[in-house]
């Protein structure tokens, strides 16, 4: 029988209970969150950053990230990865769950099978399939078997979907209850770490001394950056392109603007295989008519990188076969060459050809739109933006990867998660790539598959995502990093 997936809406309520209210000069780290107020406590298998932030505080994995986006141990104290890759050994630290039940491998093995199933028909669950087998094995010890190598399988693990249930609890490493602060109309989570005892470890002498907790909030941008302004929040998360420009406005001081490296993807997918967009060649014409570097001034964000290829270049086990695309082609002759496919099927059919847009709120998304509307213009078409869950000819990804590799960009545009036009033949060369041993045979085919890709036109890419944060000066615990991971679990640790 497949199993259910867990919803978090019935956990959030076992999870937190009813709280007091939150202020005054011995407040606690204050972290906010970017997003709907209530995406703290959403559920289903693809969680908001800010309830990826609680799952991650409140439901420890195996493994888990530390503020530099390094794997740390978490329920598993130590592993080994055998000589062929294929295997993960982990022993699990000596302790229990909340309610006092031991942590056993059986125990670890159906929470982490119930948190992979959780994942399927989700694009996570495309990288999670290499799992072949979660074993338990003499006391507190678990293998994970894969069916082929995966370097990224720790990075994986410590994913916030990952985190381990037992009764609908989780094991820390913090301990949330609802707050809320009536006077700044903030409510959220309070999140105070756990002593090592109460989670079954050796005590640590001074413990309640180099602690603080720490209060989660997700709350619209503009209030988000007026907050840290005005020295109510510490940490600002989440801050995406949509949003940059309001530091601007706001005059966020500099030092306070943090950018995670991040790869992943930031373009169009093409969402409609009718029309205009059935053929490859017209959707590649799009794709021809953006003007990348003028978009980099429009959002006016210096060293941002902007690329024409779907998988970010310079990642580990990119080969460097696949360049840039149109090399030696300036804008011009590319629109040119674009105006020419589009007045070829305008004059087939006659009238207006006008394309829907699919972009969120915001004021680097007005400036988005603003700019291909300009680019698709230049060659005959009109741009009509529509909400980002309309139904739409092209809608807008922005993605961070959870792992910087080229297996991730396949495992999101492979037509096993199709939400958009995808390439079956590109998923094929992927597959045999996959299971190719020789690591040189193994780049050819992944050339290959990226080559079927960029010739499907099914994603329009702009650059690399955009990521910010806001810190204030003396916060702990921060750290940017590749992977765009913030956990709250170091931000509550006093620097010695």
């Amino acid at each position: 029988m497949r199993p259910r997936p867990l919803s978090l809406l019935p956990l959030a309520a076992m999870l937190l209970a009813l709280g007091g209210c939150l202020g005054g000069d011995d407040r606690p780290v204050r972290v906010l969150v970017i997003g709907d107020p209530g995406s703290t406590f959403a559920g289903g298998a693809r969680l908001p950053l800010a309830a990826q932030a609680l799952r991650a505080a409140s439901f420890e994995g195996l493994v888990a990230f530390d503020e530099q986006g390094r794997v740390v141990p978490a329920l598993a104290d130590r592993w080994i990865v055998t000589d062929d890759g294929l295997s993960y050994i982990f022993r699990l630290r000596d302790g229990t769950w909340p309610g006092g039940s031991p942590i056993t491998a059986e125990s670890a093995q159906a929470a982490l099978g119930q948190a992979i199933a959780q994942q399927r028909d989700q694009p996570l669950g495309a990288d999670l399939s290499v799992i072949d087998e979660v074993r338990a094995m003499a006391g507190r010890v678990i293998e994970i078997r894969l069916k082929r190598q995966m370097p990224d399988m720790l990075q994986l693990l410590a994913q916030p979907e990952l985190g381990l249930l037992r009764g609908g609890r989780g094991a820390g490493p913090m301990k949330s209850t609802r707050s809320s602060d009536k006077e700044l109309g903030l409510s959220g989570v309070m999140l105070k770490p756990i002593a090592p005892e109460d989670r079954g470890l050796p005590p640590e002498e001074g413990w309640s001394r180099r602690v603080q907790p720490v209060q989660l909030s997700a709350v619209p941008a503009a209030k988000a950056i007026e907050l840290f302004n005005a020295g109510e929040a510490e940490v600002v998360l989440g801050g995406s392109f949509i949003d940059y420009p309001r530091l601007g406005a706001a005059s966020v001081s500099g030092g306070a603007i943090r950018f995670d490296q991040v790869a992943g993807l930031f373009g169009l997918a093409v969402i409609q295989d009718d029309g205009f967009l059935a053929d490859s060649a017209n959707r590649e014409a799009i794709a021809m008519a953006i003007d990348r570097d003028a978009l980099i001034g429009a959002v006016n964000l210096n060293g941002w990188t902007a690329t024409t290829r779907v998988i970010n270049p310079g990642l580990d086990g990119d080969s460097g076969a696949i360049g840039e695309r149109w090399a030696g082609r300036g804008i011009e002759d590319r629109r040119t060459a674009a105006a020419a496919r589009v007045a070829k099927w305008k004059g087939a059919r006659g009238g207006e050809l006008a394309l829907r847009i699919a972009l969120p709120g915001g004021p680097g998304a007005d400036l988005l739109f603003n700019r291909l509307a300009e680019d698709l213009k230049a060659i005959g078409i009109t741009a009509r933006r529509v909400p980002l869950a309309a139904d739409a000819d092209l809608r807008l990804v922005d993605t961070v990867a959870r792992y910087a590799r080229p297996a991730w960009f396949f495992n999101q545009l492979s037509c096993a998660n199709a939400r958009a036009l995808c390439s079956a033949s590109a998923d094929a060369l992927f597959a045999k790539a996959e299971a190719e041993p020789d690591p040189v045979k193994r780049a050819d085919l992944l050339g290959d598959a990226e080559a079927q890709l960029t010739q499907a036109n099914s994603y329009i890419p702009f650059g690399v995502p955009i990521r910010w944060s806001l810190v204030a000066g003396g916060t702990s615990g921060f750290a940017v990093n590749r992977l765009g991971v913030h956990p709250l679990m170091p931000l509550a640790r006093l620097p010695k």
